[in-house]
């Protein structure tokens, strides 16, 4: 038997309570991750760096009194950096490169009392909605291990759903975060743009696009979190409007009647599977026993400019991430997989107008949604278009970019248009699919108001309970 068999049935702040109070040692709470990791990471392949006795040493030298003091935690090896140890971002062409120091969201991490124990799998450079790099070979979905588990975020998401871990680092560029959070029946809260820093290594993240947080099993997790990285960096570029007070205190709090929109429109126009449609729908009808009221009204934006926008945007800073490797190294082609490449090639050969007219295309969309929102407090969308796909129909290594950005944006429609807007999106596992795979829905607020979210995620947290449904990995 696995130590302390009711490590699973906490969430990250249930464990923190109980170091607290001394019911349970920091010592026991990591071995029992560690006990998971081994038992079930031969199956998922989500973590691709054991970091245990890290883990170990940490709580040995004595762990920072904070929130999460004592909580195991896992990193994505891709943008939070961990000073010392090795950050392939996903790539052989980064697989030696190594930080000389943490990044300040890991620093907060850190300082929250949180344990770090592993790294995450990922695409490369984060380049997907699925997560199967070459350097590693792919993350199965503990919902069915021949399914995605979402990506870019995808070895936090397997690792977190799978109970390994009550929480896992993530990022999300056009969806990484709320994606593998739909695939896998997590909470996935992409905060407002810059409401985390990305010092001090870089200034933005794909052009405003990425935010950096975290894959949740519980609304109250992702706030508390969030108020203790939440904020900029010595020299950040700019800056979120602050929260009037600390997340953790819109969990629970009275919503008040919202004006909510709904929309099961994609920007792209492709369909919406019909088990996702439905649990959207239900969804909706909840909300206005809950006392909202909720209307279909679909935003007045340019959706024809969503997809290229994002993808002008993307190419230039793959070439430039390509171009920016510490040693001075310049890729070859079998240094980095086909769509990587693709997108170089693409950022190499626009102009400097193209990228000033993205993102031109990108602040036109921003003030379309803020005018949206005159009218209402927060839109619902379905959270992707289909079901988690199967490992290898999103594959990086297709020989037709433009075929594989298809797919990607087939599968997840409505997320890489609130990277474009900077506004917060979460995602939340609302319904099952006769499958047996989660199926989530998406609620989105005004630019800086992740507090309207953490309001409604917490009420429907709590009338539809999701943090019992476990997978097979999980349950035998």
């Amino acid at each position: 038997m696995e130590p302390f068999p009711e490590y699973e049935d906490y969430d990250a702040l249930g464990l923190a309570e109980l170091v607290r109070n001394r019911k349970i040692t920091a010592e026991e709470l990591l071995e029992a991750a560690i006990a998971r990791a081994e038992a079930r990471n031969p199956s998922l392949n989500a973590i691709v760096d054991e970091l245990y006795d890290f883990g170990r040493d940490a709580i040995a030298a004595g762990l920072p009194d904070g929130p999460f003091t004592g909580v195991p935690f896992l990193l994505k090896d891709l943008s939070g950096a961990l000073g010392g140890f090795v950050q392939t971002r996903g790539s052989r062409f980064f697989a030696d490169v190594v930080p000389p120091d943490d990044s300040t969201i890991v620093e907060r991490h850190k300082r929250a009392g949180l344990v770090v124990f592993g790294k995450t799998n990922t695409p490369e450079l984060g380049l997907s909605l699925t997560c199967e790099p070459q350097l590693f070979g792919p993350s199965h979905n503990p919902w069915d291990l021949e399914r995605t588990p979402g990506g870019s975020s995808g070895g936090s998401s397997a690792a977190v759903a799978a109970r390994i871990a009550p929480m896992g680092s993530g990022g999300d560029g056009f969806g990484s975060i709320r994606a593998p959070a739909a695939c896998c029946g997590l909470v996935g809260l992409k905060p407002t743009r810059a409401r985390n820093t990305m010092s001090p290594y870089s200034g933005e993240g794909n052009g405003g696009h990425s935010c950096e947080h975290a894959l949740t099993r519980t609304v109250r997790d992702s706030a508390t979190l969030l108020d203790a990285t939440a904020g900029p960096g010595a020299g950040d570029p700019y800056v979120a409007p602050p929260p009037e007070r600390p997340f953790l205190d819109e969990v629970g709090a009275d919503t008040g009647s919202m004006r909510l929109a709904m929309t099961t429109r994609a920007p792209n126009g492709v369909p919406i599977d019909k088990e996702i449609l439905a649990v959207v729908q239900d969804t909706a009808k909840l909300l206005g026993e809950l006392g909202h009221n909720v209307e279909e009204a679909d935003p007045d934006i340019d959706r024809e400019s969503v997809i290229p926008t994002f993808r002008t945007i993307s190419a230039a800073n793959i070439a430039a991430t390509l171009r920016g490797h510490p040693a001075g190294k310049t890729a070859g082609p079998d240094d980095v997989e086909r769509v990587t490449a693709a997108a170089a090639r693409m950022g190499e050969e626009m102009s400097g107008a193209d990228y000033v007219r993205a993102t031109q295309a990108g602040q036109r969309l921003g003030r379309q949604m803020a005018a949206f929102h005159n009218t209402y407090d927060a839109l619902l969308t379905p959270a992707l278009g289909t079901l988690p796909p199967k490992l290898g129909w999103i594959d990086m290594m297709l020989e037709d970019a433009d075929e594989y950005w298809r797919r990607v944006f087939t599968f997840s429609p409505f997320t890489v248009w609130f990277n474009i807007t900077g506004q917060p999106g979460i995602t939340l596992p609302m319904g099952m699919s006769e499958s047996g795979l989660p199926i989530s829905v998406q609620l989105v607020a005004r630019f800086g108001d992740e507090a309207t979210l953490l309001r409604l995620a917490s009420q429907l947290e709590e009338a539809r309970p999701w943090d019992d449904r476990r997978p097979p990995i999980v349950t035998g």
